[in-house]
């Protein structure tokens, strides 16, 4: 393995498997401390979730190949859901989202963040039952970054022109910027301000506490999301919180029998009938049948013309 990140030291890695797997079997005879037994559920529930997430990120910035992030994210969004109705359950409110995603940044952050990790993996289900918990909680239609990630891949969504956190404006920008050259300067500019933007997430600066630290990576796999969706030309943007590679597998992964991990080159027959969607083209998104040719866009700034399954519906 080589590591994505130069803070993160296969000793590290190493450590962070050993302490996960410690630690999911303390929480199994481990009482959280609460004042009810359903707060203590909602409470472990949570702590399950993020150690969960952590691990993602340790996989990712250790090196790990990406194939190993598709189980991992199964389980991640299950724990979401899991969290979700004990948290329901504890505060007596059906409709409740365990991230605040409107009042706190690195919240939102982690939202996008997972959201994009379905985008850039290929699975539109695990997509569609995540963004289930948020829009349920009342913030579907309220945040462009948010709705502008999802309407290419889930039908119905909103067109909305304002969002939570200014953090995120170049990222907004550089989806409708007029110029080819004006979005990648402003996906690079995303790039250069995310860190600093997050000073107070629990996260910042855990790469300074050593070999012991929290440390498990920082990523910004929103922005590889928007330019996947977008087709956005990343080829000079080499900060160390884009990832890249992940952007380059979501762009280059071939069909196979799981149709939520397909693509389809133009001129090649669909492979499945539903909808499919092209960063070639904006608002490409459209219904195809199976065994039909798909087209190319050949004036497209973008290159090659790619077809991404989009879901049935």
């Amino acid at each position: 393995m080589k590591q994505r990140q130069k803070f993160y030291s296969e000793s590290q890695y190493r450590n962070f498997l050993k302490e996960y797997s410690e630690v999911l079997e303390l929480c199994k005879t481990t009482k959280f401390e609460s004042d009810s037994p359903e707060e203590e559920a909602s409470l472990k529930a949570g702590h399950l979730q993020n150690l969960l997430l952590d691990k993602i990120f340790a996989c990712y910035t250790a090196g790990e190949d990406i194939e190993i992030l598709t189980p991992l994210l199964e389980e991640l969004i299950e724990k979401y859901e899991i969290w979700q109705k004990n948290l329901a359950i504890s505060e007596g409110t059906s409709n409740i989202s365990p991230l605040s995603i409107e009042d706190w940044p690195d919240q939102y952050e982690e939202c996008v963040q997972v959201i994009s990790l379905c985008i850039l993996l290929h699975r539109p289900d695990l997509l569609k039952r995540f963004v289930h918990i948020t829009d349920e909680a009342g913030f579907a239609g309220d945040d462009t970054l948010y709705e502008d990630l999802l309407k290419k891949i889930l039908p119905g969504r909103h067109d909305i022109d304002q969002w939570y956190h200014d953090v995120y404006t170049p990222l907004i920008q550089a989806i409708y910027s007029d110029s080819k050259e004006k979005a990648s300067e402003l996906l690079d500019k995303y790039c250069k301000q995310w860190y600093p933007a997050f000073k107070q997430a629990p996260w910042h600066d855990t790469h300074l506490q050593g070999e012991k630290g929290n440390y498990v990576g920082y990523w910004a796999f929103e922005a590889g999301a928007i330019a996947f969706l977008y087709g956005i030309d990343d080829s000079k943007i080499n900060h160390m919180v884009y990832p890249k590679d992940l952007v380059e597998y979501a762009r280059n992964q071939k069909p196979t029998n799981s149709v939520d991990a397909s693509r389809v080159d133009a001129g090649q027959p669909c492979i499945k009938t539903g909808y499919w969607f092209s960063p070639a083209e904006a608002n490409s998104r459209r219904h195809f049948q199976q065994g039909e040719i798909m087209p190319s866009f050949s004036d497209s700034k973008w290159g090659d013309t790619i077809w991404y399954w989009s879901g049935e519906e």
